[in-house]
Parts: C-alpha cells; sequence; structure tokens
C-alpha cells in the first residue's frame, strides 16, 4: 500500500520542508511521528521543497507503511497528529496507486503569497505577510503579473543552490498569475508547472517593484527568454518567505 498525505504548516518554527542535519524540519517532524506509529523508520517523500518561513496549506507526501501494519488511511490522519507539534497538521490521508510519486507524478501548484499595507503591521499579520506600507500601484501590478505568465526560460528568477549542472533546465509555464483584494492588502496567487527555487519570491519581488515604480516594464520582460549570460540582469528583489504559501500540489 502506498499512502498520500495532504499536509498545512505554519513555516515560521521550522528550517523548511527538507530534512537536515538539524532535525528542524517539517520533513524530519513527520518522518520521526511516522517512525513513532509504524514502531520502525519510514521514508517519506515529499512534492518539493518549501525554505525556511514558508507555509504551506496543501503540501503533498507519500511514504509505504511497513508490511503487516494493517492501518486504515483515515487512522493515520489522528495517529500522526497526536504526535507532532500545533504547528504540523495532517489534513488527509488517502491511499494512490503503487507508482504514484509526491514529486513526480505532479503536474503542477498553486501558490499564494500575501502583501499587507496597511500602516502598521497587525501583531498576527507578523510572519505571515509581507509589509508594504508603501503606495503601490495595483493596476501596474497586475500589467506586471501579466508579463511573466506563459511560457518563457525563467532563469533570471532562480535562485542558486550550488548543485546547477550546465545544462539546467529553466523553461516553466506559468499558467497565471492573479492579483486578488484583500481587506488589509492583495494576494497574489500563481498557477505554473512547476517552480524552481526561490522563483516564486523573485518573481513577486520584481512585481512589486515594478507596481512601485522602480522598475520599468519593459525592464521586466526583459528577464524573460535571455540568452546565457543574462546580459539583462537577474530579479531586482527576493521577497521574504513572510506570505508565501504551498496552496496545492495538482495530480
Amino acid at each position: 500500500m502506498r499512502l498520500k498525505l495532504t499536509i498545512a504548516y505554519d513555516g515560521r518554527p521550522f528550517n523548511g520542508w527538507q530534512s537536515q542535519a538539524c532535525g528542524n524540519t517539517v520533513q524530519d517532524f513527520i518522518r520521526r511521528a511516522l517512525e513513532e506509529v509504524a514502531k520502525q523508520p519510514v521514508r517519506i517523500d515529499g512534492s518539493g521543497r518549501t525554505d525556511a518561513g514558508v507555509h504551506a496549506l496543501g503540501q503533498t507526501a507519500h511514504f509505504d507503511p511497513p508490511t503487516g501494519l494493517s492501518m486504515n488511511p483515515f487512522n493515520w490522519v489522528p495517529a500522526l497528529n497526536t504526535k507532532l507539534p500545533a504547528s504540523i497538521r495532517i489534513m488527509a490521508c488517502e491511499e494512490v496507486a503503487a507508482d504514484f510519486h509526491a514529486r513526480f507524478s505532479a503536474t503542477g501548484k498553486i501558490y499564494h503569497y500575501d502583501l499587507c499595507t496597511e500602516p502598521v503591521l497587525p501583531p498576527l499579520k507578523a510572519g505571515i505577510a509581507w509589509h508594504i506600507p508603501r503606495l503601490l500601484d495595483a493596476e501596474k501590478l497586475k500589467e506586471a503579473l501579466d508579463v511573466l505568465t506563459g511560457r518563457h526560460d525563467f532563469h533570471a528568477f532562480a535562485a542558486y543552490r550550488g548543485n546547477e549542472k550546465p545544462d539546467t533546465d529553466y523553461v516553466r509555464t506559468l499558467h497565471s498569475a492573479n492579483l486578488d483584494t484583500l481587506d488589509d492588502g492583495y494576494r497574489i496567487q500563481f498557477f505554473g508547472d512547476g517552480f524552481l527555487y526561490k522563483m516564486v519570491r523573485l518573481l513577486t519581488g520584481a512585481a512589486l517593484h515594478t507596481a512601485q515604480g522602480r522598475y520599468r516594464i519593459e525592464d521586466l520582460a526583459a528577464l524573460l527568454d535571455q540568452p546565457p549570460g543574462l546580459p539583462n540582469g537577474k530579479s531586482p528583489l527576493c521577497a521574504p518567505a513572510d506570505g508565501l504559501f504551498l496552496k496545492e500540489v495538482i495530480y
């Protein structure tokens, strides 16, 4: 049996999703919870990494319960949640095909990024919204987001982990980048077939720079589909982890 977990978490206390030697990642906490329930080591694979401070409403992962452990998928939800901190919750568990893979079976992801434009950031928004008290042009922000949509080489909107190969493929399809109005600001929702390291944060930063008049639309457009060497440069700003949520993984 292979099981798929849908996971929500507040990313502020953790060093991201991916397991690390420090043991303070979301994957590490869930792996330890699985081992407590199963009474033996259990491998868990996620749909992809989220950085330290980034949140999730619909992260996904899969694991194979040990042979001989007869447990209904539904029962894994409370069993794991009792072993996890309140800032991590298993929202659902379901049986999937034996060849399902949380990462490689995914066909797309949806992220959203929250901006708070109030003069003072409310305390309960700290860490879950980017505070932008300076005025921005919402119509210019929409225009910037429209420029970024489509199938492009997003090399200028990717950070480096240090293990990139010379032939790394930076082409992705950003199906949509929509702007919604909130009571205290805005929400940008990105839907794409896949995202590069820090791509959403670099897209957000560049779009915000444009909406604040610090960057021209034509300069933003020139960052896309560049030849090797990136003669037009990279995104001028990486938005903070605050405000970024992995909303859903599409299969």
